[in-house]
């Protein structure tokens, strides 16, 4: 088995976890977004929501593939 071998196996768990536990992935990015923003008193608000969303329809894309 080469490293490829080992990269997809890798790469099929996650999307199995990720379609297992894909609310809680999306529940975590919130909850990340939600601490950045406490923590900045909101300054950067606009960036964590778009961060939020970039990741949100990454991990959305990732799942599809």
């Amino acid at each position: 088995m080469g490293i490829g071998d080992k990269f997809d196996a890798l790469k099929d768990k996650a999307k199995e976890a990720l379609g297992d536990h894909g609310d809680k992935v999306d529940q975590g990015i919130d909850k990340a977004g939600d601490f950045a923003d406490e923590k900045t008193g909101g300054k950067y608000a606009g960036q964590v929501d778009q961060g939020q969303q970039k990741a949100k329809e990454g991990l959305d894309r990732f799942g599809q593939q």
